[in-house]
């Protein structure tokens, strides 16, 4: 890494570690989707470090800023699911940790057993950005197209969830 990246990596991760348990340990789920964004700027401050400019711009725009507006509108307009708190319903807590543990080790062993990890400079295209839109707008337009459809019927959905039966 070049210059001072490396704790602004190191802290980064940690914060990406830290909101993620947040997310799935917190029983307030509009807390949980808070901490959510959180980690979701992380990621594109990763990518920013990466010099992935594109990538941390379409995390943003795209990850915190349509899919978690998404789920935070979902959350208030379903405002009996969001007052309620959330009982754990799975009793596998202990099982669950072991499983986490054996592949938090099996990825330390993958780590520790690869190569050095670098990019080939030779393999990255001048102008990623413009092959990215490219891409995009052809061999790519299908499932893109598919998302946003797909983003729609979820926000249908919660409006038709929020208003509920009428008798």
């Amino acid at each position: 890494m070049e210059g001072n990246v490396g704790p602004v990596f190191i802290i980064l991760s940690v914060v990406i570690l830290v909101s993620g348990l947040m997310v799935v340990s917190l029983k307030n789920i509009f807390h949980a989707a808070l901490f959510l964004i959180l980690c979701l700027f992380s990621v594109a401050g990763i990518f920013l470090l990466l010099h992935a400019e594109f990538l941390a711009a379409a995390q943003v725009l795209i990850y915190v800023g349509a899919v978690s507006i998404l789920v935070i509108f979902a959350i208030m307009l379903t405002g009996h699911l969001a007052s309620k708190k959330i009982v754990q319903s799975n009793k596998n807590v202990l099982i669950a940790f072991f499983v986490c543990l054996l592949f938090a080790f099996a990825i330390i062993q993958v780590v520790r057993h690869s190569l050095v990890w670098q990019a080939a400079k030779e393999a990255l295209p001048t102008d990623n950005i413009l092959v990215i839109g490219q891409l995009l707008m052809t061999k790519f337009m299908l499932p893109f197209e598919v998302v946003s459809v797909l983003m729609l019927a979820a926000l249908i959905g919660a409006v038709v969830l929020a208003r509920g039966e009428k008798s």
